[in-house]
């Protein structure tokens, strides 16, 4: 599995002091841009490691929460191999809509067709998350949203889905990008639609001793 990983990178924190401070090594397994800054506005210090492996694909009657999981696992497990010294966590995020797993399109039509699909609808989208400790403790972090978007004419979808941010997304469209648009409400973590759930990992992180919280003023 260590084949399956591209050589590590450092990322320090994109502000002077965050709430946090990671108290172990942490490395990250993920070529997520948004998890990457999630992890760094929390004041966080890290190692990227970027999963370039196979990603498993969702078995026959396996729902939306529990493939997230497992594909989180895939990553965090092939990572925690390369850096056995190290806070590892994997993450991965899935969008379900009328009980089908939704995954990045094959090409801007199929981005189409899937936002057609979604318009006017609601989704659910699922982020978790695998942590394994240096001792060898696995724990799992999930968080959830329904997503429901506007209903948007096909036009308007089709100059979108013409756009390159359709094609390596789930449901082919991001929400912290052009896609923005698109949606009407959100019920449930915010920050698990972009790709981590925050509170439920920030809790974990705590709780293994991870990170720790700077000290108060």
């Amino acid at each position: 599995m260590a084949s399956d990983l591209h050589p590590c990178v450092k990322c320090h924190s994109s502000i002077s002091q965050g709430a946090f401070y990671s108290a172990l090594p942490l490395v990250l397994a993920s070529a997520s841009p948004r998890r990457r800054e999630f992890l760094r506005l929390l004041g966080l210090e890290f190692e990227l490691v970027r999963f370039t492996g196979i990603e498993p694909q969702p078995l026959n009657g396996e729902n939306s929460a529990d493939y997230a999981l497992r594909a989180a696992q895939a990553k965090a497990f092939a990572a925690a191999q390369a850096r056995p010294g190290a806070f590892v966590l994997g993450a991965d995020t899935v969008v379900a809509f009328e009980g089908k797993i939704l995954g990045k399109p094959r090409d801007k039509q199929h981005a189409l067709n899937m936002l057609l699909c979604l318009s006017g609808k609601s989704h659910e989208v699922i982020s978790a998350c695998c942590c394994c400790s240096p001792d060898g403790t696995v724990r799992h972090a999930t968080g959830s949203a329904r997503v429901h978007f506007f209903p948007w004419p096909r036009d308007v979808l089709a100059a979108y889905a013409a756009t390159d941010e359709v094609l390596d997304k789930a449901g082919a469209y991001a929400i912290q990008g052009q896609g923005a648009f698109l949606v009407q409400r959100i019920e449930g973590s915010v920050s698990a639609v972009v790709g981590l759930p925050m509170a439920q990992l920030a809790s974990l992180l705590l709780e293994l001793g991870a990170i720790r919280a700077h000290a108060a003023l």
